[in-house]
């Protein structure tokens, strides 16, 4: 097959942005869908700028019934998805004992339930072709746990479960369904880290740095190619050592 088309969820920066630019890298079309047009367009300009071809679609993945019509116009500008990376997640962290309903059902909503949503809108194109690649972004806490992420850590772990369980339902079709979990990566998030928290975070990993999201996207671009065909239902840490 030649050029595949590729859908990256969260492409507007971190994690997902390096996901869409070493797909495009490879030779993929890429779509990037997130809520953030405005980084988006710079996500897809930095694709064209290797030479790339890069469709920008809005997507809110806390609005269900929304994602649909997203995927409708992706697959208008760039043909049937063959990759879906389901990248996006939010975080809405406090002690169990004290967290609201709301954010536990929203963490879920956003970063399990909106994720099979989009793998339901592509599995259809994919066994038409008999041919697919989804890998989905889950994190080392939804293998280890983590204090006061308890929706967080329901969330990445009902991923892992879920990538297992379609993996073997798609298999047939030559649909792959795989896993990365990423440890601690050099993000936004963890820039505004004080350098005490960041130290005892350290102390916990092997290779004693971050990641970066290129490393993450290096795994991700692996379980994508026709070199992983063999690979299915299987989580790929990405974490420097910290859970083995």
């Amino acid at each position: 097959m030649g050029q595949r088309t590729a859908l990256v969820t969260g492409a507007s920066r971190g994690i997902g942005k390096a996901c869409a630019m070493a797909l495009a890298a490879a030779g993929h079309k890429v779509v990037v869908a997130a809520r953030d047009t405005a980084k988006l367009e710079e996500t897809a300009a930095a694709i064209r700028a290797i030479g790339g071809e890069a469709h920008v679609v809005a997507l809110d993945l806390s609005a269900p019934d929304t994602i649909a019509a997203a995927f409708t116009e992706a697959v208008s500008k760039a043909g049937p998805v063959h990759i879906l990376v389901n990248n996006a997640g939010i975080t809405k962290d406090g002690l169990a004992l004290r967290m609201k309903r709301a954010d536990f059902e929203s963490v879920l909503q956003v970063n399990l339930t909106s994720a099979f949503v989009c793998i339901q809108l592509v599995l259809q194109g994919m066994m038409r072709e008999r041919w697919g690649r989804i890998v989905n972004i889950t994190s080392v806490v939804g293998q280890a746990g983590n204090a006061g992420q308890a929706n967080y850590v329901a969330s990445k772990a009902g991923l892992i479960g879920m990538t297992k369980s379609l993996a073997q339902e798609m298999a047939s079709r030559n649909i792959t369904v795989n896993a990365v979990a990423p440890g601690f990566i050099e993000s936004d998030m963890t820039a505004v880290l004080g350098s005490d928290v960041k130290e005892r975070i350290l102390t916990g990993i092997p290779l004693k740095r971050m990641g970066t999201a290129e490393e993450v996207a290096a795994a991700v671009k692996f379980l994508a190619s026709d070199d992983a065909g063999y690979i299915t239902g299987h989580v790929l840490n990405v974490n420097g050592g910290m859970y083995m």
